[in-house]
């Protein structure tokens, strides 16, 4: 959750002159003590993400000596008090003394940033981790950190805390084996989050062997003796058996699957795809196992290439004749499940999180082994290419059709709010950066979120109903729907190839609906129509879950507001509520107005006030007067809300799949699965 508040920044007493800023102020942070001083700079925050780095790091160096021949086995485990291990049945960490640091290269490699295999030549061909900070940035981070080294004839063993080591590194065992465990325990006064979840764990693991075709993963979670769990994965298919996992819940229209791998110019390039019923392009890019949200070159190559062949095979086979325009990169992509892999010695890539590759001799070597592969794969499978034309046939007409909707819908003076959704009732602030839009479900929360907001900076926008699926309709079909042609216009973004998310008029965009289960079907449509159709204001933060609470709790004079039924157990033990105290959905509103209608009568009525305690449950924000929903919902000093983030995208695009594609067994399998873990159902 998202406490939303801004406090103005401290002004410093220091001078900022050249007079106040001397050698003093320079501060030398030697050996790993930069990492624990800005563990951000190096594993991007201390929260959960960054905690599991820490596997990633670990996996990733038995990952590259696997990738270079030598490995074929990883085990990972997690253990009792936040503990991991990672074990590999590579070379291991060499043992003998290091030429400049005058240590046991172990020690080198554990307790020295940018020191490793990775640098010169001869160490690996291939490798994820390039930064050389990995393992030792692990031992930095971690409580306590044991080393264990197969190799030599020996079992070598270092242990460390917070970085540092305890003892020299020494054999205390013969081995006949070879290869590295780490077994590391986080450092608690670090991270803000300290448990490992198992389904992350597992699911990055299930993605590094797809990667990693021929390894074996095998996963285990022993923190609780009496329910130990595993997993083992193995995929001799590589990249063909994770592109069958993906579309497991589609439709597809080719029935073979797409697969090469060939090595151009010391860069192995491995390719694999399949055409399914969708209306979306679904495409996975790595370099060296990482994956590459932002594409790079050998994204555009494969993109080049797909479009090129298949212009060119419709050509000479007269699926498109000589008056007909040439397929577009959209046209070709629709319904594309496709995944691109290359393996290069020195990768660039743009940024610390690797999200983009820069290496501009990898376009040519993908554009050249994939766009030969695929013109034989066409010429081999006649009948897959049919399906597969025929599917980009459809596409092309699509984009005609909604060229034109779109032409009509949103018309530039609509982008500028010359013609702004007569619903919205927008703010009067013209600063983006402060704005927010609130989506609201129907005309009575909208009422009271209109009346409660601040119009400085807060717009709302009631919707009728609930929105279409934008799951299985086509962009033509989306902008015939008054509903999603409002909320587009209100945002100010455009659609489609037309998007510029500089155009974005809110800042915040927040979904408020109901606590009940036509509320959640609701967000679940709009959270679908953002994640399909406006990514880019997932990643970059831009949209929002408002959570206003379930109960109102009144005792005496006081009153507390609670979001969850578990925090409602909380505040009854903390005020000591019993059964017989509570009066039950009778709000002080309802108290008043009973006292109203007995003193005018003058009967005697029964009236419950709330003298002991009164819990009152709210179904809808209607029921809401505006004041409490801006003080528990809208103010920015007080309310609490969700920020809408994509941790695992291949994971959020499987459920979104599920939940609503158009696919009937997949969501009957997922309902009769998690029945039992629902909370508060609506029947």
């Amino acid at each position: 959750m998202v406490k939303n508040t801004v406090k103005p920044a401290k002004q410093s007493k220091q001078k900022t002159g050249a007079s106040g800023y001397t050698a003093e102020q320079i501060t030398v942070l030697e050996g790993l003590a930069p990492v624990r001083k800005r563990p951000g700079m190096y594993i991007g925050n201390t929260a959960s993400e960054g905690l599991h780095h820490l596997i990633w790091e670990a996996v990733d160096n038995g990952i590259d000596e696997a990738m270079a021949g030598f490995a074929n086995t990883l085990d990972v485990c997690l253990l009792p008090d936040g503990k991991a291990s990672v074990a590999d049945n590579g070379r291991g960490i060499p043992v003998d003394k290091h030429k400049v640091t005058k240590k046991s290269a172990l020690e080198t490699v554990m307790t020295t940033l940018h020191a490793g295999g990775k640098f010169g030549e001869g160490g690996y061909k291939v490798s994820g981790g390039l930064h050389g900070v990995g393992i030792s940035v692990v031992n930095a981070l971690s409580k306590w950190l044991r080393t264990e080294v197969r190799r030599d004839g020996h079992l070598w063993v270092q242990e460390y805390k917070q970085g540092k080591p305890t003892a020299i590194v020494k054999p205390i065992a013969k081995s006949k084996e070879t290869g590295t465990t780490q077994i590391f325990q986080p450092d608690d006064t670090i991270f803000s989050v300290t448990e490992f979840s198992w389904d992350t764990v597992v699911d990055h693991l299930r993605q590094q062997a797809y990667l990693t075709k021929g390894i074996k993963i095998n996963i285990y979670d022993k923190r609780d003796a009496k329910d130990i769990k595993s997993y083992k994965y193995h995929f001799e298919g590589g990249i063909a058996s994770y592109i069958r996992h993906l579309n497991n819940n589609n439709e597809v229209k080719q029935e073979k699957i797409f697969y090469c791998q060939k090595e151009k110019d010391n860069i192995e390039v491995e390719v694999a795809f399949q055409y399914t019923t969708d209306f979306r392009e679904t495409m996975y890019a790595f370099a060296n196992n990482i994956y590459n949200s932002e594409g790079g070159m050998h994204l555009v190559g494969f993109r080049a290439a797909l479009t090129r062949v298949l212009n060119k095979y419709a050509r000479k086979n007269n699926f498109l004749k000589e008056k007909d325009d040439n397929l577009t990169s959209d046209d070709v992509r629709e319904g594309l499940t496709a995944i691109v892999s290359v393996k290069l010695r020195e990768p660039q890539f743009e940024g610390q999180t690797k999200a983009k590759l820069g290496n501009a001799e990898v376009r040519p070597a993908v554009e050249s082994v994939f766009g030969e592969s695929l013109e034989t794969f066409l010429e081999e499978n006649p009948r897959d290419a049919k399906e597969i034309f025929g599917k980009c046939f459809l596409a092309a007409q699509a984009r005609l059709a909604a060229r034109s909707a779109r032409e009509t819908v949103l018309r530039k003076g609509a982008l500028e709010g010359l013609t702004l959704p007569g619903k919205l009732s927008d703010c009067s602030s013209r600063n983006p950066k402060e704005c927010e839009l609130y989506i609201v479900e129907g005309d009575s929360a909208g009422g009271s979120a209109k009346q409660g907001r601040d119009r400085r900076f807060q717009a709302i926008l009631p919707l009728r109903g609930k929105i279409l699926n934008v799951e299985r309709a086509r962009l033509d079909k989306m902008l015939a729907n008054t509903e999603i042609k409002n909320l587009i216009i209100a945002m100010g973004t455009n659609i489609g190839e037309q998007f510029n998310v500089e155009s974005l008029r809110y800042d915040r965009i927040i979904i408020m609906t109901d606590a009940d289960v036509d509320g959640a079907h609701i967000r679940t449509l709009l959270l679908t129509f953002f994640y399909r159709h406006f990514p880019d204001l997932v990643r970059q933060g831009h949209i929002y879950i408002a959570q206003p609470p379930l109960y109102r709790v009144q005792m005496g004079k006081g009153i507390d507001y609670v979001y969850n039924d578990e925090e409602l157990i909380k505040i009854k033990k903390k005020l000591g509520i019993s059964e017989a105290d509570m009066i039950q959905d009778f709000s002080p509103e309802e108290n008043e107005a009973a006292e109203a209608v007995a003193s005018e009568t003058g009967e005697a009525k029964e009236v419950k006030k709330p003298s002991k305690a009164n819990i009152q449950r709210y179904k809808g924000l209607g029921e809401m007067n505006p004041s409490q929903l801006w003080e528990t919902t809208m103010d920015p000093a007080s309310r609490l809300m969700k920020k809408i983030t994509i941790e695992e995208a291949a994971k959020a695009d499987e459920i979104f799949e599920i939940l609503m594609g158009s696919e009937v067994a997949p969501r009957k399998k997922f309902i009769q699965t998690h029945a039992k873990t629902v909370k508060n159902l609506d029947i």
